[in-house]
């Protein structure tokens, strides 16, 4: 990076957990770094993410699929760093398919066990002595795969303390900015405005604006495919459960949030939503009542849950699934961020953007993942 002064400056737009965990990076590098959102902290997709931190399965490249461990591995550094966090779980994942559907499922065990991610193929009876708080008479004979190693953490609760330890290190965070542009100048990024005309200038400017990404490297010639579509977390009041995994199952996904409450979401669910023109959503009661319902049967005991709050809208995911990292061919200095699995990848991804940004040296883990594959 070409700089103005010895400290570079760096604006990060977007205040979703890469955009954060990015952020603090910049600044331990020692960036002058401003991070601007729109609106508050977390309240995109971060905010309404199940966030299940894992490599299951077989269907992504392998330079994905390394990514991600070390994504996990990463997560694992930071829970020796905040031990007493309640937020960050290692408590592994438990998936099944639908009675009868297990080939696909049998072939990502296989695969995952050819390349040492740990997995074990469980019956019903097996499961309670791995796992507590399923529901026995939810999984199929086929049995259900046990990840020992994965975990979840709540986005919400990290970006607070990610972005306690940014101004801690001299960072500023500029919250309710309205929909921010970035300025370019003689083919370099230059500056972010933001919607009430403040002008912060930079050496370089990362885009970490999740479903907007795609829109705003249009803008500079840059084509980002994008197969985005809505999503619907549901959050539960605490039901007393003894559920710790991860489960992933053919109607809802669930999870333990801190607290003692429930959070799930599924794509049936989601596809119900009803996206307005004026951009509001609709959610149906019987949508989210239904989603309750699916969590409850899967519980040991079906306890009734009662709705806490829920969250919708976009959720980011790549025209091919793989995510995309970099800077723009088009403008020198103007960095991305877009990508589906973005608990899972967003303290590497922020580690290896931040040192990219700082150092202008490409980093080899991310060469599979820029922008400029598209065309």
């Amino acid at each position: 990076m070409s700089t103005s002064s010895s400290r570079p400056r760096v604006a990060v737009l977007g205040g979703g957990v890469i955009g954060v965990s990015a952020a603090v990076q910049l600044a331990r590098r020692g960036a002058d770094v401003v991070l601007v959102t729109a609106g508050r902290l977390a309240d995109g997709a971060t905010g309404r993410s199940l966030s299940w931190l894992n490599s299951f399965g077989g269907r992504r490249s392998e330079a994905y699929h390394r990514l991600r461990l070390l994504g996990v591995e990463r997560y694992r550094t930071f829970a020796t760093r905040v031990p007493s966090s309640d937020y960050l779980t290692f408590d592994g994942g438990l998936t099944w398919a639908a009675p009868g559907e297990a080939g696909s499922h049998r072939a990502d065990f296989e695969h995952m066990r050819r390349n040492g991610y740990e997995a074990h193929w469980l019956s019903r009876d097996e499961v309670a002595g791995w796992t507590p708080g399923v529901d026995p008479a939810a999984i199929p004979d086929e049995g259900a795969i046990f990840n020992p190693g994965e975990g979840w953490v709540d986005l919400a609760a990290l970006v607070r303390h990610l972005a306690g330890e940014l101004t801690a290190a001299g960072g500023r965070v500029v919250t309710g900015a309205g929909a921010a542009s970035v300025v370019v100048g003689n083919g370099r990024a230059t500056a972010v405005r933001t919607a009430a005309g403040e002008r912060i200038d930079a050496d370089a400017v990362l885009m970490a604006t999740g479903s907007d990404v795609p829109r705003m490297a249009r803008e500079f010639g840059a084509r980002i495919a994008d197969a985005t579509p809505l999503a619907l977390l549901v959050r539960a009041k605490p039901a007393g459960t003894a559920l710790r995994a991860t489960l992933n199952t053919p109607r809802v996904a669930v999870r333990p949030a801190p607290g003692g409450g429930l959070v799930m979401d599924s794509d049936a669910a989601a596809a119900e939503v009803v996206a307005h023109p004026d951009g509001t959503y609709e959610v149906k009661d019987a949508t989210v009542d239904g989603l309750l319902r699916e969590a409850s049967a899967v519980l040991a005991g079906n306890p009734e849950l009662v709705l806490d709050s829920y969250g919708v809208g976009p959720k980011p995911i790549p025209g091919d699934g793989e995510p995309v990292f970099g800077e723009l061919d088009q403008v020198s200095g103007l960095h991305v961020a877009f990508t589906h699995s973005g608990a899972t990848l967003a303290l590497i991804a922020g580690e290896l953007l931040a040192g990219e940004i700082v150092t202008g040296d490409r980093s080899p883990l991310l060469a599979a993942f820029r922008p400029g594959r598209f065309g």
